[in-house]
C-alpha cells in the first residue's frame, strides 16, 4: 500500500509530464475521438459522475472537486459519465469547465445487475474508449481495454452492516470483484488501504492512499452572523454544532447524552444538528425524548451550502462522535475555517485530524461532555486547537488530491498496457 501526499506527487511530476502537454481540453472533442492517449498524446481518463445527480456532500463533493482539479490538469483529457437513463441528462449542468461529457443512455438496474455478475457490458460500449475509467463510489464498470480504478471511501457495510441501509450491503461484493479483476484501488487514507488489503486480499502495491482536499469556503463573520440569526431561536447564545449525515453511524445518541450533562447548567447554550436526516432517525428522536434538556436541541435537516458555512463559522465547536470514519470532511472544513473539534478516537479520524483535534474514546459520553464543557471555558486551549486547526487543514489540497490521482492513472494505464 502506498501513499500519494505532497511528497509523492511530486516524485511523480515528471512521469506525469512525459506524456506530454499541448494546451487545454478541447471541449469540442467527440465520443468517437476517445482513443488510447487521448489527443495530443494526454491521458484519457473517464470518471463515474452520478454522485454529482443526487447530493455535494460525502462523496458527491469528492466527485466534483476531483474533477474539478483532474481536469485542469494539461497531461489528462478528462471525462465524466452518469449510469442513469432519466437523470443523465442533468449531468452536464453540474460538471466543472474542461471536463468533457459522455451522456449515452446507461440504465442503472440492469448495468448493475450485469456487471454483479459478468464484465458485460464493458464501459466503452456507452463511453467510447479511454486509457482509464474509474468508479468513484465504491463501484467500478467492467472494461474491455481501460485500466479500472475504484474509489472504496471506507468499509461501514463489513465492520457494521447492521448501520447501513440494505442497498449499501451490496458493496463489498462488488469490491472484491473489482479486486478479482484486476482493478486499482484508490482510497481517502492509509486506514482504508489497509483495511482493503486485510480483508479483501488486494496486493498493496494496487491500493493507493491519495487524501481529498477541503475546499476553501469564505464567509464573513457580518454575513455569517446575519445567516445564523435567521436559523435558531432568539433564546441561543452560544451552540455546540454537528454537521452531516443524521444516521445510526454518526453515533448522535451519544453526543444528545452528553450536552444533557452539560446543556443543564447553560440555559443559553443550543446543540445543533444540521443535516439531512436518513434512516435510522428514530434513534436520534429517542435520545432527545430522554435529553434533560430536549429544549435545547435544534435539529435543523438539510441546510444549504452557504447556511452550513455560516454555522461552522459562528459555533463554539463542532462535535463528531462517529463510530466509524473512512476520511472526516466535516471535522477539516471546521478546522479550516476557525471552529475546534471534538471528535471520537476511530477509524481514519486520528490519521485526518492529528492533534488538532480533541479527541475522545467511542461511544463514551462523559468522555464528550468532559471536552466540549473544557473548550467551552477553557480560552487557552481553544485558542491552541483553533491555531493547530488551520495548520492542520492546510495540508489537505485537491490540487494535491488531483496530482496523486493522476499518478495512479498513470501507474494504471501503464500496466493495462
Amino acid at each position: 500500500m502506498t501513499s500519494a501526499g505532497s511528497q509523492g506527487s511530486q516524485g511523480s511530476q515528471g512521469r506525469l509530464d512525459s506524456q506530454g502537454s499541448q494546451g487545454r481540453l478541447d471541449s469540442q472533442g467527440s465520443q468517437g475521438r476517445l482513443g488510447s492517449q487521448g489527443s495530443q498524446g494526454r491521458l484519457v481518463v473517464a470518471l463515474d459522475a452520478t454522485p454529482l445527480l443526487t447530493s455535494r456532500a460525502g462523496v458527491g463533493e469528492f466527485c466534483w472537486y476531483a474533477l474539478q482539479h483532474l481536469g485542469a490538469r494539461p497531461e489528462l483529457r478528462t471525462a465524466a459519465f452518469a449510469i442513469s437513463w432519466r437523470r443523465r441528462h442533468g449531468l452536464r449542468a453540474q460538471l466543472p469547465r474542461g471536463v468533457e461529457l459522455r451522456d449515452r443512455p446507461m440504465p442503472a438496474r440492469p448495468l448493475h445487475w450485469s456487471w454483479s455478475r459478468w464484465p458485460f457490458p464493458p464501459i466503452e460500449a456507452f463511453i467510447g474508449r479511454a486509457d482509464v475509467v474509474h468508479g468513484t463510489n465504491f463501484v467500478v464498470p467492467p472494461a474491455r481495454r481501460a485500466a479500472m480504478v475504484v474509489t472504496v471511501h471506507d468499509l461501514t457495510p463489513v465492520r457494521f452492516p447492521e448501520l447501513v441501509e440494505r442497498a449499501t450491503l451490496a458493496y463489498p461484493e462488488l469490491i472484491s470483484q473489482a479486486v478479482r479483476r484486476g482493478a486499482w484501488v484508490h482510497t481517502p487514507t492509509e486506514f482504508v488501504a489497509g483495511e482493503v488489503v486485510e480483508v479483501f486480499g488486494a496486493a498493496p502495491e494496487r491500493v493507493r492512499a491519495v487524501h481529498h482536499g477541503v475546499a476553501p469556503r469564505q464567509v464573513s463573520a457580518a454575513a455569517a452572523a446575519e445567516v445564523v440569526a435567521g436559523l435558531l431561536p432568539g433564546w441561543v447564545e452560544r451552540y455546540i454544532l454537528f454537521v452531516g449525515t443524521v444516521e445510526p453511524r454518526k453515533d448522535l445518541a451519544t453526543l444528545v447524552r452528553a450536552f444533557g450533562t452539560i446543556g443543564k447548567r447553560r440555559p443559553g447554550l443550543a446543540l445543533v444538528i444540521a443535516g439531512r436526516e436518513a434512516w435510522g432517525r428514530d434513534r436520534l428522536d429517542e435520545a432527545v425524548a430522554a435529553c434533560s434538556v430536549p429544549g435545547q436541541v435544534v435539529r435543523l435537516g438539510r441546510v444549504a451550502d452557504a447556511a452550513r458555512d455560516a454555522l461552522v463559522a459562528r459555533a463554539e465547536l463542532l462535535a463528531y462522535p462517529s463510530l466509524y470514519e473512512g476520511f472526516g470532511l466535516p471535522p477539516l472544513e471546521a478546522m479550516a475555517a476557525g471552529t475546534p473539534v471534538v471528535a471520537s478516537r476511530v477509524g481514519a479520524l486520528e490519521e485526518v485530524l492529528g492533534d488538532a483535534a480533541r479527541l475522545f474514546a467511542v461511544g463514551d459520553s462523559d468522555a464528550l461532555a468532559s471536552a466540549m464543557e473544557e473548550l467551552l471555558d477553557d480560552r487557552a486551549l481553544r485558542d491552541d486547537l483553533v491555531a493547530r486547526g488551520y495548520r492542520q487543514a492546510a495540508r489537505y489540497d485537491w490540487d494535491v488530491c488531483a496530482a496523486g490521482l493522476a499518478a495512479l492513472y498513470v501507474e494504471a494505464a501503464a500496466g493495462r498496457r
